[in-house]
Order: structure tokens, then sequence, then C-alpha cells
């Protein structure tokens, strides 16, 4: 099931994706065998998280009544977020990324170094160790808390911040939950996972050198912008082998990667338990795996300028486009 989200007039309305084009969610429901009420009818057709969190049997349906329809008419609404994060926590699953990014860090802002990391790594052929997670990370899953109000859609521009000369990208698997979690098992979490997105969790990274040694985390290196695909995928139509996508990354129309998604530190239901250990999770709350390995310009030396059109995807799930553009006045 894929589902997305456009404005018509004042009114959030979800479609449903059909053979050959899209199906509003309430025409589908309307198809159905009357199993469900007027209330969530209403409900589920303006309401992507709650129609994801829905009984199966409704959902499985839904898409095959879908299925059975003409794509609506042109419809004049302008799209939205496929649905509202009501925060946004993203991991750190992939050790790859970690090293192939702090590699990068040293081969930019520390360039006196990167020799010597070089030659380390070239004698002993394997990772110099202060490139290596903390050993936290092999304890538990880490996250840092982003900001959720700062999503965008694809297709809209990226100004840079005033404050950064290092803009980067990352390419992210998004996964929201579709029901409450306390203290979960990582069946019971993986189980609440409703459906996934694509994440580009844009960075500012000479910036973010400097809080990450504040130990506070990230701050103004992160909280300016993410992106968010168009649609989200149901979780049964991917969970199975998420670990098995395929993604790329194109820059002005060039391929520069093609992350995959295999060899993760943790599965998303152990990330999500952590997640949710004496703390309550709810419905609508957004988290992401961390970079894809490979899925970043700090790891491939193709950060971001003025002028630039970055693309990015992970197969079956979306695709983000942001044009880079400069502020007119730079203080």
């Amino acid at each position: 099931m894929k589902l997305r989200r456009i404005l018509e007039g004042e009114t959030p309305v979800v479609q449903i994706a059909a053979n050959t084009g899209w199906v509003r969610v309430s025409r589908a429901l309307a198809a159905l065998a009357p199993s469900h009420s007027e209330a969530e009818t209403a409900l589920w057709s303006r309401d992507t998280i709650a129609l994801l969190g829905a009984p199966e049997e409704v959902r499985s349906g839904l898409n095959d009544a879908a299925l059975g329809l003409a794509p609506d008419d042109a419809i004049a609404g302008r799209p939205l977020l496929p649905f509202e994060p009501r925060s946004f926590r993203d991991f750190m699953l992939y050790e790859r990324h970690a090293i192939d990014a702090a590699r990068g860090f040293v081969r930019r802002f520390t360039p006196r170094a990167w020799p010597v990391v070089k030659a380390y790594e070239a004698v002993f052929r394997r990772p110099f160790p202060a490139l290596r997670p903390d050993a936290l990370w092999n304890r538990q899953p880490i996250y840092y808390m982003g900001n959720h109000l700062a999503f965008a859609l694809d297709g809209e521009p990226l100004t840079i911040p005033s404050y950064t000369r290092a803009l980067d990208y990352e390419l992210e698997l998004g996964f929201v939950l579709a029901r409450p979690l306390y203290n979960a098992t990582p069946e019971e979490a993986e189980a609440a996972i409703g459906g996934l997105v694509v994440v580009n969790d844009f960075s500012a990274r000479d910036v973010q050198r400097a809080e990450m040694r504040s130990g506070f985390g990230p701050q103004k290196s992160k909280h300016f912008r993410n992106g968010i695909s168009r649609v989200v995928v149901g979780a049964d139509e991917i969970l199975p082998r998420w670990r098995e996508l395929s993604g790329f990354v194109r820059l002005n129309g060039r391929l520069v990667a093609e992350p995959r998604s295999a060899g993760p530190r943790w599965s998303l239901g152990e990330a999500l338990a952590h997640a949710s250990r004496s703390e309550r999770l709810y419905p609508g709350e957004l988290f992401a795996t961390g970079t894809l390995p490979g899925g970043s310009g700090v790891e491939t030396g193709q950060l971001l300028s003025d002028g630039d059109t970055l693309e990015i995807g992970i197969e079956e799930i979306g695709s983000i486009t942001t044009p880079i553009v400069a502020e007119e006045t730079r203080r």
C-alpha cells in the first residue's frame, strides 16, 4: 500500500496508489463492505497515520479495492507531507557509514592528520581506531532528537544556511509508528511500524564538529532542514526485506553513489524497543536508520553548493529532489 496526501481547498485528502494513478481513499473505502463507521471513513480519508494503524483487513481490502477503480481525475490540490511527524529520532545503525564519514571529516577538516590515518590503514588493513564509533554504539542503539517541524517535500529548494560552508546530505530509511509503544520487545516494536519513507538528514558539517564536541549533540548543524519523500509505503511491503534495499544519489544528474541498506548493527525492532524503554512512543513519531553506507557527501567528497540539484532515493519507496540555492544576503 502506497499513500500520499494532497490539500484540496482547506482539506487534506489521502490517496492510495492504483494501477495507473492515484485514488482517493474515500472512494476505495466506499467500495469495501461496510465494516467501518462513517467516522472511521472520514478519519482514514484525511489522516495517513490513522489509516496505517487501521485493522489489517481494512488495509488489505483497501489496496484491492483501489486496484479495481479508475484513477482520480486530475486534482488541483497541492502536495503535502505524507504525514505530519510528531517527533523525529535519528539513529546511527551503520558502522561503515560512521567510519567512512569520520574518515571524510579528517580529509576535509584536519588534512595534516590524513597522511597518518592513511598510512596506518594501509599497513594494518583496518580502520584507524579513532574513526570507529564510541563503545556505547555497540551496547545500545544511539540516536539524536531532530527537528520534526523542519521537514520539506520533494522538489522544495533548500537555502544554504548563512553559518555553514560545508552543506551535506544524508540518505536514510525512515519509519513511522502507527501504534503506541511502551517497554516493547523488538517483535512488538517492529509490528508497530506503519510505513516507510525516504529521509534526507541535511547537515552543516563544519558546524557539526564543534557541536558534537560540546557534549550536547547536533543543534544548528542538523535542525535547519530535513527532506521526506511524498509517498509512505505500508510496512508490510518493505519490512521483511528492509536490509536488502538499494538506493541512489545523483548530483546534477550524475550518479555519485549507490548505497545499500545491508549490514545494520541493530534491527528496526531493536532500535524502537530501546527508544520505548520507560518512555511512551506514539503514532506519528518518525524515526530513521541513520545514513546508509555511502549515502552522504562527506563520505564521497561531494558536498553541496549553490546551483546544485540533489536527488536521492530508495528502490520501491521513493525519492527526494532538492535544488540548492544560496541566501541572497549572508551576514
